[in-house]
């Protein structure tokens, strides 16, 4: 069965009381399934919707608790990489292609240690494991599956995501030669 992972943004109102959340404010995030759309759906709570979501009984698939900040200007500027790490995590997780699994995993990993990321939960389902990540500044979250990668790998994974951050073009021996011979001709005749 093939697991729907998506990106699921922050909230600017509370699910249980609609009220705008202030910035700086403590709130829970959760997610829960949605059998509407065979995924995950968050929700963002206050600390007192939060009380009266337990005592209703709404049991999530993840929660967490997190501060709301206010979003912010896209921050990057045009000098930056066409696909930087969190550019393409947020590209693969929308082209949901099973093939690109370890690589998801990895970059979240990488961006984890960059501190752009922070893993607020784990769920083991029996489709396998699943890392809820949490986006610092945005609030985004990511909802990606440990694919257990061996160690043996995991350099082979590596050089993929390389690949993928900065592609480089094919260049053919043969092409490679004939600009050599050129060069080589013209600095002959520049001698004669």
């Amino acid at each position: 069965m093939k697991e729907p992972w998506s990106i699921k943004s922050r909230a600017r109102v509370c699910a249980g009381t609609e009220q705008s959340f202030e910035d700086g404010q403590a709130i829970h995030a959760a997610i829960f399934p949605d059998a509407d759309a065979s995924g995950y759906l968050r929700k963002d709570f206050s600390e007192e919707a939060w009380k009266e979501l337990d005592k209703e009984g709404e049991v999530p698939f993840s929660h967490w608790k997190t501060v709301f900040k206010l979003p912010v200007a896209n921050e990057k500027s045009e000098g930056v990489v066409k696909d930087d790490p969190e550019t393409l995590l947020r590209r693969l997780v929308e082209e949901e292609e099973e093939h690109t699994e370890n690589a998801r995993y990895i970059l979240a990993v990488m961006l984890e240690r960059q501190k752009l990321l922070r893993e607020t939960d784990t769920q083991k389902l029996p489709s396998g494991l699943l890392r809820v990540y949490e986006h610092r500044k945005t609030g985004d979250v990511f909802i990606i599956k440990d694919p257990q990668i061996a160690l043996t790998d995991v350099e082979k994974v590596q050089d993929e995501i390389r690949e993928l951050l900065d592609p480089q073009p094919v260049i053919e021996e043969e092409e490679i030669n004939s600009d050599f011979s050129t060069e080589e001709n013209e600095s002959d005749e520049k001698k004669e």
